[in-house]
């Protein structure tokens, strides 16, 4: 196995790396990835160009069309999914938005044992929205009805047993905009009670002074899972699964861990950084993505959880070559 492993990783294969591991990335259908999950002849005239501002700047990617997800799960076992973060899937009249009609056109193109990640948009996960240059209240901050009519019920409808992880992204808070973890922890109990009852949801907390027990007691008492997540402002993976009391919460056993961005490093250098997303960016990776995970991956292992890791470009540069260093790794420490 170690040495089929070995042979699948040099040709960019994650599939069956071990029944309870899944490897896959933070969205997809890059030209970058052309040559190494992507056959270039496979889209030709079908690729489209995207601008995109990150800060002061803006950045020309090219995009294959969306049934390019066939190909990736032939080389991943897991997909994250991140456009619905920018918008709900229903408006208020009931209608669909265009995240609706992209999920949809996804659902025609994953394969049947496609795992979904799915991250719940920020209407109802997000304690500020941005507007422009200002940060402002959430008058839906977790409200469960919005997220139960507008998101839970069609995003199942389309993704039916594929949909595999719903991720409750909670933006770093500032100091002087943050809850008091007692008082996050309250308003998040009370979300979990009247929310479609699931054992798909995890929460990534982004600022520190949340990964504290009143929230791991609310974590627990729901099944909810924790995301770990190597990312700006977090400490270290390892002293995330310290600060949790060395607990896995979620009620199906899964753990997920999320590879983002280099630590210290903020969102607009690492995308600049790593943009257009064809070659690791040596600089960037810092050793802790690859022995930290393998930790993690090794611990989840022996507690019987299934662990899912996702991988972003902006972590190191690409997303496919991260994933074969890991798996390098996770051979090397004898966890694979």
């Amino acid at each position: 196995m170690h040495a089929d492993n070995a042979k699948a990783a040099c040709n960019f294969v994650f599939r069956h790396l071990h029944p309870h591991v899944l490897l896959g990335t933070a969205s997809d259908r890059y030209s970058g990835w052309i040559g190494q999950i992507y056959t270039a002849s496979r889209y030709e005239g079908r690729m489209t160009q995207r601008v995109q501002k990150v800060g002061s700047k803006s950045f020309t990617s090219t995009v294959l069309p969306v049934d390019s997800v066939r190909e990736y799960f032939e080389h991943f076992s897991a997909l994250e999914i991140d456009f619905t973060f920018y918008s709900l899937l229903l408006n208020p009249d009931g209608k669909p938005t265009h995240s609706y009609r992209t999920l949809e056109r996804y659902a025609e193109h994953l394969p049947p044992d496609a795992r979904v990640l799915l991250k719940v948009p920020q209407k109802v996960c997000a304690w500020r929205l941005w507007t422009g240059s200002a940060a402002v209240s959430n008058p839906s901050f977790l409200d469960p009805d919005l997220f139960r009519d507008a998101f839970y019920e069609p995003a199942v409808h389309l993704l039916g047993d594929r949909l595999a992880a719903l991720i409750f992204e909670q933006e770093y808070h500032r100091k002087d905009d943050r809850l008091h973890p007692e008082d996050l922890a309250n308003r998040l109990a009370a979300f979990f009670d009247a929310a479609p009852k699931d054992t798909r949801y995890h929460v990534e907390l982004r600022t520190e002074s949340y990964l504290s027990p009143p929230i791991f007691r609310v974590l627990g008492h729901y099944g909810v899972g924790q995301v770990m997540s190597h990312w700006t402002w977090l400490p270290s993976l390892r002293q995330q699964w310290q600060r949790s009391g060395q607990r896995f919460f979620n009620a199906s056993r899964w753990l997920v861990v999320r590879l983002l961005t280099p630590r210290g490093m903020r969102y607009e250098e690492a995308y600049a950084r790593a943009h257009p997303f064809d070659h690791l960016v040596e600089d960037m990776i810092q050793p802790s993505l690859f022995q930290e995970t393998a930790d993690l991956v090794a611990r989840g292992l022996k507690a019987d959880q299934t662990v899912c890791i996702i991988i972003n470009n902006r972590a190191g540069g690409n997303a496919p070559l991260l994933a074969r260093q890991l798996v390098m790794t996770l051979m090397e420490r004898s966890v694979l």
